[in-house]
């Protein structure tokens, strides 16, 4: 009897070390190592500037290092891929954007990744107005001046972007839209080059968003003609809207939302968002973001729900627009 007893109790500790040793598919753990957050910007712009910043204090609240890995190219398509293709854990994040997931389905059909089928919503990071820029010296003082000298010159004149698909080409394919216009569409790597381009007077002219454009501006390097919001930016005070400058039916706002690969556990992704949550409650980093041009969302923008119904949304707006423009480089 003794011996089966001892047995038993054997059996009973046993079955509990490899309980404990099996690995845990509850989450409960998570984070338990760095996460790495996929931005498709080149370093030290604003917009890597802002993912820094978030990044940084959701740290704190994680208590596990969340790092910035630049990934350029395509108009942030090539990062949303190889976000699309990480592991199902949470250890990979993407900063999206309205050009990689809202414009992009619809420019490029062959698109390899679908933003509502492969990946999962975490929040609303901010949205941005945006700004028409046009080199120093160019041959128009105000945004009425402005539209007059692009509606009569526009094949001489050249519009930078920075790439297919990205906020830049899609904001001045708006501008362009309704300016009738026809110019020659420059291509960069990315909007910091992009901005020197303009900066250098390489280029006449380009649209961006508040967050990339307010350090340009504020330096006199480039000319800012108008920005694309109902009000005026508390970054850019001196900087009419369209509305002001006559041009009101151009009005365009962008964001920047964070997302995971399909796949991971709603667990996982209520923590992700917690913690973006909190993050954009903490003041420093409010006044960060307001202070590069960005606005922060209130509480019933900043949900995955909210996000997933925003991108759907946004992808319908957008393939409505590029269908008619045919725009589509597919």
């Amino acid at each position: 009897m003794l011996s089966a007893r001892l047995l038993l109790v054997f059996v009973i500790i046993l079955g509990g070390a490899l309980w404990a040793t099996e690995p845990r598919n509850d989450n409960s753990d998570y984070p338990a190592r760095r996460i790495t957050l996929i931005v498709p910007w080149t370093p030290g712009g604003p917009r890597d500037v802002l993912s820094r910043v978030i990044a940084s204090h959701m740290s704190l609240i994680l208590r596990q290092e969340v790092v910035v890995e630049n990934i350029v190219g395509v108009g942030g398509l090539t990062a949303s891929l190889r976000a699309k293709q990480a592991a199902p854990d949470g250890y990979t994040l993407l900063m999206g954007n309205t050009g990689t997931h809202a414009a992009a389905p619809a420019l490029y059909p062959n698109l390899a990744y679908d933003p509502q089928i492969d990946f999962e919503p975490i929040g609303l990071v901010t949205t941005a107005p945006i700004v028409i820029l046009g080199r120093r010296d160019f041959p128009a003082a105000d945004l009425n001046g402005f539209v007059n000298y692009v509606e009569a010159n526009s094949p001489k004149l050249d519009e930078g972007h920075a790439g297919v698909g990205s906020i830049s080409f899609i904001a001045c394919a708006r501008l362009n839209h309704l300016l009738r216009a026809t110019p020659r569409l420059v291509p960069y790597e990315g909007t910091v080059p992009l901005m020197d381009a303009v900066a250098r007077g390489r280029i006449d002219y380009m649209c961006d968003t508040a967050i990339n454009a307010a350090p340009q501006i504020h330096a006199g390097r480039v000319r800012a003609y108008g920005i694309a919001a109902t009000s005026r930016s508390m970054t850019l005070p001196n900087v009419p809207t369209t509305k002001e400058g006559g041009l009101s039916e151009y009005e365009l706002s962008v964001w920047y939302a964070m997302f995971v690969p399909k796949g991971v556990s709603s667990i996982v992704v209520e923590k992700l968002n917690d913690a973006l949550s909190r993050t954009l409650d903490d003041k420093a980093v409010r006044d960060r973001l307001v202070e590069l041009g960005g606005n922060v969302p209130d509480h019933k923008r900043r949900g995955p729900e909210a996000l997933a119904e925003l991108v759907r949304d946004e992808v319908n707006r957008w393939a409505a627009f590029i269908k008619s423009e045919r725009l589509n480089v597919n």
